[in-house]
């Protein structure tokens, strides 16, 4: 999974249009990435001048780092960057915060591995000794973004409709599955390139090519359904969207506006009013026990009273 998939509806940042243009600019540049990343591990394979495959790799490498810190940036923002809120939401920094940010650790390092690659095919040096380092760094990358994938698959939805969670895991699973066989390709190259001297392209097999074309075609699914999903959040009014737990809403809410939601105050209302009922029918009935016990007594008293007289009046 190489970009965070999020159902927040605290997600807003910015004007309306312009939020929503650059929803649709994130999400159709990340598409246009995993295309390029596509042609990129065909031309390595496949082609005549594989360090054109090479080049279309780093490509789409930095435009999807650029994809995941517009992410970060946008969910910052969304909060008016108060971190603090984590204490009372920890998806917020679980998921929101921590998946982008080994998103783009996984993309820099496997930009760094590609780099090393075509450095040495461009200079046509010979075995230097840190192709193992290139190899190291061509597992660790797509790791990171199993990580991250996992990371991303943790969010939890109490308020979210079913519509809204259908089309998150339709981007998730092609991005886990994306991830995974990214990592598998970069195992197994390095399974193959153990004990050998290759250098360069040689050092990219087969089975790297083909798996990393794969994984590209996961990537390219999972990035077209991140479009569904962006066209019916933005355009489609009625979709429930997961809000801030712990609080963590009504407090952003409230230091935003200088008072509560109205949601919030609606209840508060009520509550109010509901105590006030209350305190009402303790009252009335705290009276009318005493008016009873009163109306008790004065029914003694005259039922005595008549009783002694005749008792005096036989004396």
């Amino acid at each position: 999974m190489v970009k965070l998939a999020t159902a927040r509806e605290i997600r807003t940042y910015g004007p309306r249009l312009g939020r929503s243009r650059a929803e649709y600019i994130n999400a159709g540049l990340y598409l246009f990435a995993t295309v390029v990343l596509i042609g990129g591990f065909t031309a390595t394979g496949f082609s005549w001048e594989p360090l054109s495959g090479l080049v279309l790799i780093l490509l789409a490498l930095a435009l999807i780092t650029a994809v995941n810190v517009h992410d970060l940036v946008a969910h910052l923002a969304g909060i008016d960057y108060r971190v603090k809120l984590m204490e009372y939401d920890l998806q917020l920094g679980l998921v929101e915060f921590a998946v982008p940010l080994v998103q783009i650790a996984g993309s820099v390092v496997f930009f760094l591995g590609i780099l090393f690659v075509f450095n040495q095919a461009e200079t046509k040096h010979g075995n230097s000794g840190r192709e193992k380092h290139a190899l190291n760094m061509l597992i660790a990358g797509p790791l990171l973004w199993v990580i991250g994938s996992i990371h991303n698959s943790c969010q939890i939805y109490e308020r979210a409709d079913s519509h809204v969670q259908i089309l998150q895991q339709c981007v998730h699973i092609p991005f886990l599955v994306g991830s995974l066989l990214f990592l598998v390709s970069s195992l197994l190259n390095s399974f193959d390139q153990s004990g050998s001297s290759h250098t360069a392209l040689k050092l990219l097999g087969r089975r790297w090519i083909w798996l990393g074309i794969s994984g590209s075609i996961c990537l390219f699914v999972g990035g077209l359904m991140n479009v569904v999903k962006v066209f019916n959040f933005v355009q489609i009014t009625g979709l429930r969207l997961e809000k801030l737990r712990g609080g963590a809403q009504d407090r952003l809410l409230e230091e935003r506006e200088g008072y509560l939601p109205l949601v919030a105050e609606e209840e508060r209302i009520r509550k109010m009013e509901a105590d006030q009922a209350s305190n009402r029918v303790k009252t009335r009935s705290h009276l009318d026990s005493k008016e009873g016990a009163g109306a008790a007594e004065s029914v003694i008293g005259t039922s005595q009273t008549p009783y002694k007289d005749v008792l005096l009046g036989q004396g």
